[in-house]
Formats: structure tokens, sequence, C-alpha cells
């Protein structure tokens, strides 16, 4: 099947032609056009393989069928929960939608950033607005933009949404819709949570599942290294400059641990940048674009600051640290053999990540590749010692001391960020089962 066999119109297709693209994945193949018809559909497709062109292809083509000059509504609403994914939806917004005549106009809002710049932005009007949750309540809140002509909504990575607890935003957001409007929502899984919510959202779906649940893409090889959890930097270090690895995505599983790991890279002479919801997102967007480009080799980051990164000949995934949730596994080694180029993603797994090792191989059904490191004895590695942390500041109280009510709000219900400072900070703590509780900041 190619792309011209889809019924898109001659605009809209010299948008993919330019963009390389000649047949579309399993999942446009099947998303674009029920998407084209109207109908409402609840679709599950591996990471990269392709669901923002799937859904944004068929809204710009239906919006450009009643196209708008002055006073714009808002027509389209595309819901994310990270501003890295925000933007790169908005990208491909503007990108698909570039030979359209007369052009839609787009715009993307979340938070980390001054809000009065979204507001002016917004103040002619919008066909298709991209926004993380927290940040468009802000606006709507602030009389900025209205969402009561809306014909299509979209709840992009609607399971990590939910998981990140934006059920309460969501539903702030339902209830500005009107009640008669078509509803996409692209998920990599369908848990019980997404299948509740598609219930209240969803008219009569077209269900579209283009792979197995929680499989891993067979364009990855994996490996795991086994290795003492001090002597982790010093295998990361030693990989990288034995095998002359230029572009690497290292996870962490916390804030703290990719601060570390960047500093220790950087002393070793590799060009790091942390990226993760402490960052501002001048620091987030930079971090992004260097290692995009080449300048900066090994970019670490927390699975929420992931969300979003999507570079299609990323050739190497390093997991520093094991998630504690196995699906989060399948999500990390997704960033990797996309478009059909083939991937690498090792972990590197000290002895208290075997039962988070074992769930993972119960998860993709089937055991992870244990290599010897060449060249490497961990008994070798002196240990540097940890810098002491600062001392934890009472129970209730802020970083400058303020009552922590008085600093929570809509602060975490931007994407992983700030509400209207420049801080960025605020990237919403991971739900985990109790029993996985763990301190640190993810």
């Amino acid at each position: 099947m190619s792309f011209s066999s889809l019924g898109l119109t001659p605009e809209l297709q010299r948008a993919v032609d330019d963009a390389g693209y000649t047949e579309p994945s399993p999942i446009q193949a099947k998303a674009i056009p029920a998407c084209l018809e109207g109908r409402d559909v609840l679709a599950a497709a591996q990471t990269g393989t392709g669901k923002t062109a799937g859904f944004t292809l068929p809204i710009l083509q239906r919006l450009s069928a009643r196209a708008y000059t002055r006073n714009r509504p808002v027509r389209a609403l595309i819901l994310a929960p990270t501003r890295e994914l925000a933007a790169q939806v908005h990208e491909s917004v503007e990108r698909y939608g570039q030979y359209l005549n007369p052009r839609l106009k787009s715009e993307v809002v979340f938070g980390g950033v001054k809000i009065n710049p979204q507001i002016e932005r917004l103040r002619d009007g919008v066909d298709v607005l991209v926004a993380c949750p927290g940040r468009l309540l802000d606006l709507v809140g602030q009389r900025a933009v209205r969402l009561d002509q809306v014909e299509t909504l979209v709840l992009d990575e609607a399971d990590r949404m939910l998981d990140m607890g934006f059920l309460r935003d969501i539903k702030r957001v339902l209830a500005l819709l009107p009640a008669k409007r078509q509803n996409l929502l692209f998920s990599a899984t369908f848990s019980k949570e997404i299948r509740t919510l598609t219930q209240s959202i969803l008219n009569d779906p077209v269900t579209i599942e283009v792979a197995p649940r929680n499989a891993a893409a067979e364009s990855v090889a994996q490996a795991v290294y086994k290795v003492p959890k001090p002597a982790k930097s010093a295998l990361l270090i030693h990989l990288i400059k034995q095998h002359e690895w230029k572009q690497v995505l290292v996870f962490t599983a916390t804030k703290h641990m990719a601060n570390r790991v960047t500093q220790r890279l950087e002393k070793a002479g590799i060009s790091a940048a942390a990226i993760h919801g402490n960052k501002s997102q001048n620091a987030r967007t930079n971090a992004l674009a260097g290692f995009k480009s080449g300048t900066v080799e090994v970019l670490v980051a927390t699975d929420v600051a992931a969300r979003g990164i999507d570079i299609s000949q990323l050739p190497n995934v390093i997991n520093f640290e094991l998630p504690n949730v196995p699906a989060d596994y399948v999500h990390r080694i997704g960033r990797t053999g996309r478009a059909g180029a083939s991937g690498q993603a090792v972990s590197l797994v000290s002895p208290d990540e075997q039962d988070q090792l074992r769930q993972i191989e119960r998860l993709i059904s089937k055991p992870i590749e244990v290599i010897a490191p060449e060249g490497f004895d961990p008994s070798s590695v002196v240990v540097e010692r940890e810098p002491e942390r600062p001392p934890r500041q009472p129970r209730g109280q802020g970083r400058r001391g303020a009552p922590q009510s008085a600093r929570s709000g809509t602060d975490q219900r931007n994407g992983g960020n700030g509400n209207s400072g420049n801080s960025g900070n605020g990237e919403r703590r991971r739900r985990r089962p109790s029993s996985q509780a763990q301190n640190g900041n993810r």
C-alpha cells in the first residue's frame, strides 16, 4: 500500500513526499482512513511506529475542507503529557500542513515558560492547538482560549497521561468541549485504565492494535551487562569509548542520578547533557537540539522527560538503571530501531535489579542475552565518594521554607513543568505500587 492510496489531498501528499515517506506504517494504514471517515478511534502501536502522522494528516484534511482566515476557533485539540512530545506533534502539524491554501494556523502551549507570549499568540485564534493539560486549563482560566467549537479531540500517549496523574485535568478539559465531536485516543498499551476512560469518551470506536501488547521491536538488539552498582558509571564510559558510540540515549530512574551520570561522562571527556523535569525549558530544548545535531554525544534522561524524543536514526539506548514498571522498558528501547532502522538497547544490571530484570523478561516473553564486558574489570574501578546531599527540609516545608500546600496546584499539570514561570520545575512523580516505593524524584 502507498500513501497515495489513502485518499489524501495533493497538498498533504506533497508534504508526505517531502518527508520521504512512500508506504504508510501499519498504524497509519489503518488509522488514517478511519479518521478521515470521522470515526472515533482507539489505536495502540509501539513507540516509533508513526502514530503522530496517523492522526495529524486526517485532521488537517478534514479541517482544510472548511478553512477560516479570521476569528479562528480551536477546532482540533491535541493533548500530550510532556513538553517535548507536545512540541514534536506541533512540528508534525506544521510540516504536513505547509502546502495547504489557506494554511491552517496551529500553536503549542505548555508550562515551564511564561504564559503571556502564549496568550498573545492565541489572541487571533488558532485552528489546531497542541497542549499539555495543565497549561491549557491555565489559559482557559485566563480566558485566552475557548474550547466550545472543538471538532476533534486527540489524547496522545494516553497511557502515559493517566500514569502521570492527568485524569482529573482531562475530565476538566472534557467538560469544556462540545458533546458532539470526533475522539482519537492513541496509546502504546490498552491498560484497564485506558479502557475505562474510553467508555466515557469514545463513541463506537474503531479499535486498532497493530503489534502484540508490550512487544519489543524486532529491529532492536537487546543485551544485559551485569555489573556492581558502584561500577556502572565506569562501565558506561568504557562501552561508549570502546565502541565509539556517538549518539547514545541513557535512561536513569531519578533526576539526581541523571545529573550525576552526566557529570561523570563530562569528566571522562564525553559531551553529555541531562534532561529532566528540574531543567528549565531552554535547557531542555538546547540539550535535545545538541543531541540531534551531534554536538552532544550522550543525552541522559528520566522516563517522563524522554517522552517526545523522536530521532529516527538513534542507534543506542542504554538503561543505566532498570525501570520499576516493566512496560517502561519497552517504551525506552522503542526510542531506537525506528522506521525500519536497526538499533541496540543495553541494560546495566546490578545484583539488586535482578527482580526487575525477571519481570521485564516475563513481559516481553523472552530472556535477554547476558554479555560479559570485553576489557573491563569492575574490581579495578575506583569508587568515587558520593557528594553529600543537602539535608531534607522538615515535612510540609518547601525549598524556601514556604508551606508545601502553597507550592502545589497547577505547577505539576503542565507536562512535567512549572506553571507560569521559567523554572521548569515540577515534573510529575510517577505513581508506583507501594511495594516498590523508593526515595528520589523521578
